[in-house]
């Protein structure tokens, strides 16, 4: 197999590893853009607030008759006292938040970007100045946003890294078109970047499905529901089966397709270095191996060439020795 084979070889791994990596910064672009509608849809995890229903008390607004009333004909003053959208939408970076308008989504505000960050809807929603945030959120939802907020910060790193790895991972892959010892390094350094990347969407999946299940739990009771984000984890899951095709590929590339040539070149008289030339028969005549006289006793002229197999039986002579002896 030649350079061409050995460049075929190479290209199927560059290009899954080349697919990994947009599919990464296609997951750290989702939120960063309020006014992007395709960057707004990737997201990890969406609260629906529109139909939010807090009782009086637990907003510690004096309940009679008159405030009763007005509350439980509305949600609007619910939202305007706590400040609340119609949706939240968690990303890597960030939240969006906006409002439904005519059946659509209308996203009008993103926080600004932060590393390690995690959503508190505590103080997203204003609610730590309230005596009785006890009741508002359940100790078993509190304890999920504090085991939420340690894990987002580990899902954060392995992201980074398995950004970093996959660009290294294309940068040493270049190498690997020289020679299978590049190609087994680019795989050990696949091996890196697979794993974090795989931790990251293991991380991102099972952290969100956990903390979904406690948000609905605990507030169900004022109609607050929450959601995953399809699109974000198919984008996050691609990178990772991408990410686990290049390396495997790297590896085959390590072991096969050398880019040497297997043929054996014969050449001319024109004394090439490395080529086969005839050997002179006893005339002095470049001719075929057919031409050699034989009979009794004669011996074909070698020329410095070894004929230990000569005469011997099922063996053949091969009248060509090498342009350089």
């Amino acid at each position: 197999m030649g350079k061409a084979g050995r460049f075929a070889c190479i290209f199927t791994p560059m290009a899954l590893t080349i697919a990994s990596l947009v599919c990464l910064i296609i997951v750290g672009l989702g939120g960063t853009n309020k006014n992007n509608a395709t960057l707004n849809n990737l997201y990890f995890f969406r609260a629906n607030t529109t139909n939010i229903n807090v009782k009086p008390g637990d907003l510690n607004i004096p309940s009679n008759p008159l405030t009763d009333a007005f509350i439980n004909q509305t949600t609007d003053v619910v939202k305007d006292v706590l400040d609340v959208k119609d949706f939240y939408r968690v990303s890597l970076w960030n939240y969006c938040a906006g409002d439904f308008d005519n059946g659509t989504d209308a996203v009008t505000y993103c926080s600004p970007r932060r590393n390690e960050f995690w959503f508190n809807p505590i103080d997203v929603w204003g609610l730590n100045n309230y005596s009785n945030i006890d009741q508002l959120f359940s100790q078993q939802l509190r304890d999920g946003l504090n085991a939420y907020r340690v894990a987002a910060k580990w899902m954060f790193i392995a992201y980074v890294v398995a950004v970093i790895a996959t660009m290294v991972e294309i940068f040493v892959g270049i190498f690997a078109l020289f020679s299978r010892i590049g190609s087994l390094v680019t795989t050990i350094v696949s091996v890196i970047s697979s794993f974090f990347l795989l931790a990251f969407a293991l991380t991102a999946t099972i952290l969100y499905s956990v903390l979904l299940g406690s948000f609905n739990e605990a507030l169900q009771k004022y109609n607050v529901r929450g959601s995953l984000g399809r699109q974000m984890y198919v984008v996050v899951w691609l990178a990772v089966a991408f990410s686990l095709g290049a390396g495997l590929f790297w590896l085959f590339s390590s072991c096969c397709c050398s880019g040497r040539s297997n043929k054996i070149k014969y050449g001319d008289a024109s004394g090439r270095k490395g080529a086969y030339e005839r050997v002179d028969d006893n005339y002095g005549h470049r001719e075929g191996p057919l031409n050699f006289k034989t009979g009794p006793g004669f011996q074909a002229p070698h020329h410095g060439v070894p004929l230990n197999n000569v005469g011997q039986k099922n063996t053949a002579y091969e009248p060509y020795r090498r342009a350089d002896v």
